[in-house]
Parts: structure tokens; C-alpha cells; sequence
């Protein structure tokens, strides 16, 4: 009777752990398609296809015979001559997923258990997930979505299910950040230091430094402005109407959505912190700096992150700075206002006005007073090994940048004022080895091609289709400097591994960022009007990423109706048609490059839109 007992549990053993194995099975094949751009299937919880519908005019997921197709994966760049690659139909990420930030994602931060230091925002600095970890999803508009109002209008009110969050509003209400005003949310222009107004506050600090007319601008000498711990990015919204453009810049902390607002209502925008990494751009890059009630601890770590103001800040250059430590009384304020004036005075800044709540501090033109300072001290130059231009997930140090001989000479930037300097060749060409006349010929070549760009979409867009512009590759910036007169703003994108030109786009008075393609952008889903790519497919498939995971990407931050340029070589273009229908973008127009040029080799141009799409669960939820 035991061995038949035996028998028989080790049977119901056998048949138990069957049933748990199967289980198992079927949660990774349902679950596991989630992640990853290689894998297989066509549902990411439980979203595909068939979860699009017709919207307007436009279908959301192209022809009706092809509804709920299935494609077959593609695992290879695909980019080769000759190689047949058909593309799959992408899931949809789930609703939650509607403003994804895959590097900026503290879920998946939590996730893999990153011993970071909270102390030093260690956590709203950049981590990317693994290849593994990446969604190979379509990131969805949330319920009731809409084309985004046009600007002029959008600085001041934005369509509130776009950006469904009004917590900013309840908060900041006593201070004028924004107001929920039925389908729509207003901003009024306020900020926590400036309730009444932006630009009032802009014309104070100018009259503080005794600009002519109240004018920041300075008569075109101050034209690039970092804005730290922007919130709603209202001040350099304001700055616009002065032909000051601000990167506003903020991390993706409590108040989460503020850079999402930003760049919702037209305004420069990025996500960023100063933490431990040197933010991502060159040295000398902003006329002014500013920072009202932003509460950054300045002395901290050897004042290593007022440290990193001065290596961005020009020769001469500003920092404005609104805070109770410059005005306060009580015992806290005073001794971090005394510590505070120490710590700058040792770092050769002097103070330029003080008024109120107010100081502006300025930096000096040249090295002689670093070489005044009594050895041994406090903040040291940075070692001659150093180079402050290196950006890209480089630590912050301690220590002042020196200028290099040619501003020593020159005291100063020797920068043309603005909009001369837009099409003056920037001093620092000699750091290339670029010739003023190489530059010039790469200014007149980009006017010529965004001439024609136009006139392929010329039948798509009227005056105010696009607001905020990426600019993928920027080399020098001269795409964006073709757009001077259009009513658009230009986010210039440098490779992480190439030659370092950011510094020559904030020298031509445009703004930028570096970045590497193999990553997410550091921006919210839907954030850009009009984004080009000039072969930055091929610059990624030579690091050895994926083209599939780039297409993606731009999908997340190109608004609905949104266009895509595309510049490149045959192979590549061909690449992207295979991709349309999976991505739900439609062909706009195509043109080899004897459309905008004799002598342009073999690049063609293409251009693509993005349709307006929503799930059926969130058209349902806005019903």
C-alpha cells in the first residue's frame, strides 16, 4: 500500500509541477512582449492594431484590409543594400505609459534597484533601461487629446487634456503659475518670485544693470539665457519678445509636468538637473544666468554646482539670483548669504547691482584675477588636462575653466551682437580648424535646402504649422539659422562622439544640446512640431544600434500630425517607407538632391507625417 501511495503522489508531484511550469509559460509569452525591440508578438498589455480607430478623415491604423495584420519582426539595422526587411505592426503601450521618459523613468528606476545618492539628485539625472528593458511600443495621446494650440497664442493657454494635470495650478495658485479655466489652462505669466508678472520682473533686472530702455537684450550683447529651476518656463517665454532665447531647464521632480508645460506652450525647454554630471553644454555657452526661488543648495560639495554655472557663463556673463538669502534677515539667511558672497568673491565674481530680493553677480572677462589669488586657494583652476566642452556623462569638478588664450586676448567673447552674430563665423571656428569661408558656404548651403524643404510641404502647412523644431544633427547650426525669420524655435542636437559644434551654435545665438541617438531624448512624448534627420540613421547603425529603436523614439516625440525631413542616402529611405504603416505615418513628398542643388551627391530627402491616432480605451474615456 506504500509504494502505491508513493505512486501516486509523485504522480499528482509530477502533474503539479506541469500545470505551474505551463503557467509560467503563458505569463512570460503574454507579459514578454512588452519590453524589447526584438521580440516578437503584437500586444503590449493587451493594446495592438485593432485597439486603433478612425479619427476624423484619417484612419488610425491605415487601410482597412490591413487592420490587425501581423508583420514579421525585424532583428537587423536593415540598412544594407539589397537586404528585404519587413517591418511588424508595433503594439501600443498601455494608457499609463501616455508620458513615458524612458531615461527619465524613476518606475524603472525602483525597478532594478539603482543604489543612487538622493542627496545630489543622483535620480533625475539620466538612466537609460537596458536593450532588454526598452518598450517596443507606440506611445499613446492621452484621452481627448488635441491638435496643440498655435503659437503667439500658446505662451499664454495650452488644451488641458494634452498636459491632464492641474496639480501645479491648485499648488502655485497664489503665485500666478497657471489657472484651469474649463477645457483650457491659462498662464498668466507669474512665478514664485515674480506673482505679478515676468515682464516686469525682466524689465527690473535690466534697469538694475542699466540697459538702455529697460531692455535686457542689451542692444543684441546678451541673446543666449540659462534659466534654472524655470518651472513653467514663464520668464523665458517673456524673453522671447526680446530676442532672448532661454533654455529652461528643470529635472522631472515633484513638480513633474513643468517641463511638459513648457514645451506644450511653444517655450525652449529641457529636462535636466545639476547634480553630479556636467549639464549638457559646452563651456561659455549663456550670456546670463538666472535662478529665482529655485532652491539649489549653491554651497554645497565645494560649490560645485555654482562652479558649473561659471564654467557656462560667458566672459562678463550674469547671474541673476532671486532668493531670501539675498535679502532675509533671520540667522539661516544671513549666514548663507555670508558664505555664499565668500565663495563667489574667491571665484572673482563681483556684484554688478543688488536691489531688494535681487543680486546679480558678474563674471570676470579675463584670467588676470584668477592669477591674483593667493596660493592654495579655494575653488583651484581646473587642470590644464581638462576639457570643458566635454559634456556627455562627464562629473562635475570643483574647480574654475580658465579662458583660453584667444578670449584672454580679446577680454571677452569677441561675439558680433545679436542677429549679426548669426551669420558671423564664430571665433571659436579655429577650434576645428573650420575657415570663415567653409562656414559661410555651410549657411548658404542650408538656406538653399530648407528652401526647398518648404516647397515640398508648402501643400501640408500653413505659417504656424510649427512651433518647436529638433534639428537631429546640427553640425554648425546652420539649418536652424535658415529659420531665423519663421516663427519657430530650434532645438540643435549634437552627437555625443563627434566634433563638439555645440559651441559654435550658442556662439551664433541659437541653443542646443548634445545627446547620443542610441538613447531617448530628454524630453515628454508629443513635445516637437517638425524634426530632421540629416543621416543620423546611418551615424547609428556605425555605433551598432538600432534604427527600429530610433524610429520609435522620434514616434514619442513628434506630435500627432507632426512631419519628419529625412535626409540620407537610397538604403536608408527605403528603410523608413517599410516602417510606415507600423508607425501610422503617411508619405508626404520625396525629392533627390538635384531639387535643391547641382553638386549635393546622393542624398535624397524625405518627408513623412504623423497621423493622429488615439486607442479605443482613451476615445472611450473622453466620451
Amino acid at each position: 500500500m506504500r509504494g502505491r501511495s508513493d505512486g501516486g503522489q509523485k504522480k499528482r508531484l509530477i502533474t503539479s509541477v506541469c500545470v505551474v511550469a505551463i503557467f509560467l509559460g503563458f505569463l512570460y509569452v503574454y507579459y514578454g512582449s512588452i519590453f524589447g525591440s526584438s521580440s516578437n508578438g503584437a500586444s503590449a498589455l493587451e493594446y495592438g492594431s485593432k485597439s486603433l480607430r478612425k479619427f476624423g478623415s484619417s484612419y488610425l491604423g491605415g487601410d482597412d484590409e490591413a487592420d490587425g495584420k501581423q508583420f514579421e519582426s525585424s532583428t537587423k539595422v536593415g540598412l544594407e543594400d539589397g537586404e528585404d526587411v519587413v517591418p511588424k505592426t508595433f503594439p501600443v503601450c498601455d494608457d499609463q505609459h501616455s508620458e513615458l521618459i524612458p531615461c527619465l523613468d524613476r518606475n524603472m528606476i525602483y525597478q532594478m534597484r539603482l543604489k543612487l545618492d538622493l542627496s545630489v539628485m543622483e535620480h533625475y539625472e539620466r538612466h537609460c533601461p537596458p536593450p532588454e528593458r526598452r518598450y517596443n511600443c507606440l506611445i499613446p495621446p492621452p484621452s481627448g487629446y488635441k491638435i496643440p494650440v498655435k503659437w503667439p497664442q500658446s505662451r499664454d493657454e495650452v488644451w488641458k487634456a494634452n498636459i491632464p494635470h492641474t496639480h501645479l495650478a491648485h499648488e502655485k495658485s497664489d503665485q500666478n503659475w497657471m489657472v484651469v479655466q474649463g477645457e483650457k489652462i491659462v498662464f498668466p505669466g507669474g512665478g514664485t518670485h515674480f506673482h505679478y508678472g515676468a515682464d516686469k520682473y525682466i524689465a527690473l533686472i535690466a534697469n538694475m544693470l542699466n540697459f538702455s530702455h529697460n531692455n535686457l537684450n542689451n542692444e543684441g550683447r546678451i541673446r543666449t539665457v540659462l534659466d534654472v529651476g524655470c518651472g513653467v518656463a514663464s520668464f523665458g517665454a517673456y524673453l522671447l519678445s526680446s530676442d532672448i532665447i532661454a533654455m529652461s531647464l528643470a529635472p522631472n521632480d515633484v513638480h513633474q509636468n513643468q517641463i511638459q508645460f513648457a514645451l506644450e506652450r511653444g517655450i525652449p525647454a529641457y529636462l535636466g538637473v545639476l547634480g553630479t554630471k556636467r549639464l549638457p553644454y559646452p563651456s561659455r555657452s549663456f550670456e546670463l544666468a538666472h535662478c529665482s526661488r529655485c532652491r539649489i543648495d549653491w554651497l554645497q560639495r565645494d560649490g560645485i554646482l555654482l562652479l558649473e554655472l561659471d564654467r557656462l557663463l560667458r566672459p562678463g556673463g550674469y547671474f541673476a539670483y532671486s532668493s531670501p538669502e539675498a535679502y532675509a534677515q533671520d540667522e539661516e539667511d544671513l549666514r548663507i548669504w555670508k558664505e555664499m558672497s565668500t565663495l563667489v568673491e574667491r571665484m572673482c565674481w563681483k556684484i554688478a547691482a543688488k536691489r531688494n530680493q535681487t543680486v546679480i553677480w558678474q563674471k570676470p572677462l579675463t584670467n588676470d584675477c584668477y592669477m591674483e589669488r593667493e596660493p592654495g586657494t579655494n575653488p583651484p583652476l581646473c587642470r590644464s588636462d581638462d576639457d570643458p566642452d566635454a559634456v556627455w556623462g562627464v562629473p562635475m569638478e570643483a574647480c574654475i575653466s580658465p579662458y583660453s588664450d584667444h578670449d584672454q586676448k580679446a577680454k571677452g567673447s569677441d561675439l558680433a551682437p545679436w542677429p549679426a552674430r548669426l551669420k558671423s563665423p564664430p571665433p571659436r571656428l579655429a577650434d576645428f580648424g573650420y575657415s570663415n569661408e567653409m562656414f559661410e558656404k555651410d549657411t548658404e548651403t542650408w538656406h538653399r535646402r530648407v528652401e526647398s524643404y518648404w516647397n515640398l510641404l508648402s501643400p501640408k502647412i500653413e505659417a504656424d504649422t510649427f512651433r518647436n523644431v529638433m534639428d537631429m544633427k546640427a553640425n554648425m547650426g546652420s539649418f536652424a539659422a535658415a529659420l531665423k525669420d519663421k516663427n519657430v524655435w530650434v532645438m540643435n542636437v549634437i552627437p555625443e562622439d563627434g566634433p563638439n559644434t555645440l559651441k559654435l551654435i550658442y556662439d551664433r545665438g541659437l541653443i542646443g544640446t548634445t545627446h547620443n541617438w542610441c538613447e531617448a531624448f530628454s524630453t515628454y512624448p508629443r513635445t516637437y512640431d517638425l524634426l530632421h534627420a540629416w543621416t543620423a540613421f546611418l551615424d547609428i547603425e556605425k555605433k551598432g544600434c538600432s534604427a527600429e529603436d530610433l524610429l520609435l523614439e522620434m514616434d514619442r516625440i513628434l506630435r500627432p500630425s507632426g512631419f519628419i525631413i529625412i535626409r540620407d542616402k537610397q538604403p536608408v529611405i527605403d528603410f523608413v517607407r517599410k516602417y510606415l504603416s507600423a508607425l501610422h505615418w503617411e508619405a508626404v513628398a520625396t525629392a533627390d538632391s538635384s531639387s535643391d542643388s547641382e553638386h549635393e551627391g546622393d542624398d535624397v530627402v524625405f518627408i513623412v507625417q504623423k497621423k493622429l491616432w488615439l486607442t479605443s480605451e482613451s476615445v472611450r474615456n473622453s466620451e
